[in-house]
């Protein structure tokens, strides 16, 4: 086993018109004043924007606005809503929208009081010293954002991905209406379950400290999750299936699904892709996924055949390579089977070699020399998995 310290402080309030309890739940936080932080026009187009505001005004509370967050949030609006914040006296923030918001909003919030330059967070110069209160109303099930300590920020000038953990970003309340989902294009909903099952694999794939409780709930996880988004597919406004992938997404990154230090090397090898090429989260882990897999599966072998036979149902026959890569290859029809890409040029991208170099060069950097548990990775072994990639 692991040792590990499993803090969830999120108050959950779950379904259909959850949203007209946020003003009761903002005020419960004694706050003076708010920022509503929000995304394009979804929110306002849905009428959810007008909503969160009614709901704000039935219980006294007052607030300001900024939205224009864009998908890999940047740096420069978390700058615009430091300064507004601090102009404005604001002591909350409400984040209305999916993980892209909430990482916004947990930036602005480590900048508000913080005198120095937020970014160093991001770039690990750095540790947080605190950190005003949010919450969040949830729109997008995928980042895990609204339960999790973590967040991503992309730097405006050279696309630099990057992200922070702390516990001081931790959301008051997180607000889930699965029904505000139901309108995500097909793209944007597989890319969402893609990167929850991302999440609880990053965690699952470890050499050994692992509990079997644990992993039946990991296992669990991604077996919902996979048959749900099968069921969304074909079926976008099943709202049942909506709330099981909605609940996931908040459980896939709360430190339920493994406690321990996890993986991660997915992650860090497409926050390059993302900062480089501007791609869906989602889909860029989906592209690097395999080639991670097939890199790196004979040094943490006993976890790739029990996810082959225990999560994608392989036959447990033949030698334990066998299994396991035929569980890798299960995967990846899986991510075909709901139109994700399994590779850099299904994802719509052609790196040349010398951006290949730069990205598993900075990949590296930002890991600090090496990532990565089921197998530790330098620069070199990120280079060949990008190349891996790249067909």
């Amino acid at each position: 086993m692991f040792n590990f310290t499993y803090y969830t402080p999120t108050k959950v309030v779950f379904g259909r018109d959850a949203e007209a309890q946020t003003g009761t739940l903002v005020r419960a936080q004694g706050c003076n004043k708010v920022l509503i932080h929000y995304g394009g026009g979804s929110v306002i187009r849905s009428g959810l924007l007008d909503r969160v505001k009614s709901s704000l005004d039935q219980a006294g509370v007052t607030y300001t606005q900024l939205g224009g967050v864009v998908p890999n949030p940047r740096l420069s609006l978390v700058y615009q809503g430091i300064e507004l914040v601090r102009r404005e006296g604001v002591d909350f923030i409400l984040a209305v929208g999916g993980g892209s918001v909430i990482d916004s909003a947990k930036a602005i919030a480590y900048g508000a009081v913080d005198e120095g330059d937020v970014w160093d967070l991001y770039d690990h110069t750095r540790q947080a010293v605190g950190c005003l209160p949010l919450g969040a109303v949830l729109t997008i099930a995928a980042a895990g954002s609204e339960m999790s300590n973590s967040s991503v920020i992309t730097k405006d000038e050279g696309g630099v991905k990057r992200g922070y953990n702390s516990d001081l970003c931790r959301p008051k309340f997180a607000v889930m209406n699965p029904d505000l989902t139901t309108t995500l294009p097909p793209y944007q909903t597989a890319s969402g379950c893609t990167d929850i099952l991302m999440h609880t694999m990053e965690r699952y794939f470890t050499p050994d400290g692992n509990m079997e409780i644990t992993d039946s709930i990991a296992e669990g996880l991604l077996r919902t999750v996979m048959k749900n988004a099968l069921i969304l597919r074909d079926d976008p406004k099943n709202c049942d299936a909506r709330a099981e992938v909605m609940w996931a997404s908040s459980l896939s990154h709360n430190g339920l699904t493994g406690s321990s230090q996890g993986d991660w090397a997915t992650h860090g090898l497409e926050h390059e892709l993302g900062g480089m090429f501007d791609v869906t989260h989602g889909a860029g882990l989906a592209a690097v996924w395999g080639s991670w897999a097939r890199y790196v599966y004979q040094d943490c072998l006993h976890r790739f055949v029990r996810f082959a036979t225990h999560v994608m149902g392989v036959a447990d026959s033949g030698s334990p390579e066998d299994i396991a890569l035929r569980g890798i290859e299960a995967m990846e029809d899986f991510f075909r089977s709901i139109h994700m890409p399994t590779c850099l040029s299904e994802l719509g991208i052609t790196p040349t070699q010398e951006q290949l170099e730069t990205m598993a060069r900075m990949c590296s950097a930002a890991a600090g020399g090496a990532k990565g548990a089921a197998k530790v990775l330098r620069e070199a072994d990120m280079l060949s998995i990008y190349q891996m990639a790249n067909h």
